[in-house]
């Protein structure tokens, strides 16, 4: 589970980068052509972190040179998501990280979203440094020694504690229960969404200062900035169930992909293509490299895997 439902919902006409959280509350807008009857048109959920943005990037970009569709992308964070997908006001959600709530109202109870299958990345949330600090200090990544280097971690946002630093204020961690539970000398500071932390954390990595960060993968990120993860108590079925009583680490996700039931059963070619639409947290790297670093449009991006990457999705059209 990733962002919280406060995250507005706002329509696009072309897949954007988003580089900050919030605006207008715009929840009840939807996308002019989602659930169009007898129209080639299939509307996209896009989250706001590029790894998200990279699988509808690829999947407009088949399904309109190959397929013949118009596709239209609407910007909506993982829980309203959700609604937005119950409703029709979007046909498809290609990356969750899991929300069992929802899952069991809509899918299990309404039935009005069908499950669309694995997108064939694993997720992951933990705490990390940067490799060159873990080198230099290989106790530092036992959390059970973190307060022994607290000062290292000190920022004018965190005052006398340590920072740990998150991204968006939108996103759902169990990051303060965690500091409050495991009993350690440390503030959470939010960077502000994910672009703003990682230009923080790449100028700490530019200067070789230390940092602790809430951080995910699959990630580009990686690459740019080696991280090594901070071990955390063993998460174990159920330790995350009471938010408040977190004290585990966060649990390894298989990311699937959901459909708005209907377009399940009558999206034809589309909601075919979507079900198959299955790669790798390599492939989704590759594309994010090119969006978030190199600065590439989406489309270009999504235009240069594809060139290069036939055998992959071809099948996905059988």
């Amino acid at each position: 589970m990733r962002v919280r439902t406060t995250a507005a919902v706002a329509a696009v006409s072309s897949l954007a980068l988003l580089t900050g959280c919030g605006a207008a509350d715009m929840t009840k807008q939807a996308s002019p052509f989602a659930g169009a009857q007898g129209a080639k048109t299939v509307t996209l959920s896009v989250q706001s972190w590029v790894g998200a943005q990279s699988n509808v990037a690829v999947a407009q970009y088949l399904l309109e040179h190959e397929l013949g569709y118009r596709v239209d992308t609407v910007q909506v964070d993982e829980a309203p998501a959700w609604d937005a997908l119950s409703q029709g006001r979007v046909d498809a959600l290609l990356e969750d990280w899991g929300h069992p709530e929802q899952e069991q109202r809509y899918v299990k109870d309404k039935k009005t979203i069908a499950p669309g299958g694995e997108l064939g990345v694993t997720g992951h949330i933990g705490w990390f440094v940067p490799t060159y600090l873990a080198e230099k200090h290989p106790d530092i990544t036992d959390w059970r020694n973190l307060d022994k280097y607290a000062d290292l971690f000190r920022t004018p946002e965190s005052g006398n504690k340590g920072q740990l630093m998150d991204g968006s204020p939108s996103y759902v961690t169990n990051d303060k229960a965690l500091v409050k539970n495991l009993k350690l000398d440390y503030q959470v500071v939010f960077a502000g969404s994910e672009a703003a932390q990682i230009t923080q954390m790449k100028q700490f990595a530019k200067e070789k200062k230390p940092f602790l960060t809430y951080w995910y993968s699959p990630q580009w990120l990686f690459e740019k900035v080696p991280m090594t993860e901070v071990k955390l108590p063993p998460y174990k079925e159920g330790c995350d169930a009471d938010p408040e009583k977190v004290a585990c680490a966060y649990p390894h996700t298989p990311l699937q992909k959901y459909l708005n039931a209907d377009f399940a059963r009558k999206g034809g070619k589309a909601a075919a293509f979507l079900k198959k639409f299955r790669w790798t947290t390599e492939d989704q790297n590759e594309v994010s490299l090119m969006i978030a670093d190199k600065k590439m449009t989406p489309q270009d991006a999504a235009r240069k895997w594809v060139d290069s990457h036939e055998s992959t999705w071809r099948k996905w059209l059988s």
